[in-house]
């Protein structure tokens, strides 16, 4: 599967990358390497839970290149009267009598609880390249639907303060 990600993203993760290769792999090496030096490794939880952490910087680490190597580049349109990455739009939903505001972004840096939605979460997907006053369905799933109507657009850049997640 291909993940669309800006140039951004993509420096962010390359960013992470280097830090944990340079910065974090040799701690990590030395710190199994020390506790290895307690003797008996059955028993050895220190050793245990220093490998694991080894093993869990080597997995994100090759996750990240992943992302990285099989990206598909996207950029935000040049449309100012359009919904697109990074903006803040602000929606009502009449089903609930209620208005919210939503930043659109990649999937790598989505954070529900905080308004960050996906470009392609069923709300992104249905808001993307839309103008103030369209009424747009969300699809949630083939059985459940609702309509909101785009009251707001805020046109917004990566300015990089959203961060990559962490999975």
């Amino acid at each position: 599967m291909h993940d669309e990600l800006t140039a951004g993203d993509i420096q962010k993760m390359k960013d992470e990358i280097e830090h944990r290769t340079k910065v974090l792999r040799p701690q990590l090496l030395a710190e199994v390497k020390r506790t290895r030096e307690y003797g008996d490794l059955s028993e050895n939880y220190e050793y245990k839970a220093a490998k694991q952490e080894k093993n869990r910087n080597e997995s994100r680490i090759r996750y990240l290149q992943s992302m990285i190597d099989t990206a598909i580049v996207v950029s935000q349109s040049n449309q100012a009267d359009e919904a697109d990455l990074f903006d803040r739009v602000t929606i009502y939903i009449p089903e609930d009598d209620e208005e919210q505001t939503v930043q659109i972004v990649t999937t790598v840096r989505v954070n529900a609880l905080a308004g960050i939605i996906s470009k392609e979460s069923p709300l992104g997907r249905a808001i993307i390249k839309h103008r103030v006053g369209d009424t747009v369905s969300v699809r949630v799933n083939d059985q459940y639907s609702y309509d909101v109507v785009i009251r707001k657009i805020e046109k917004g850049t990566d300015t990089g303060e959203i961060p990559i997640n962490r999975f």
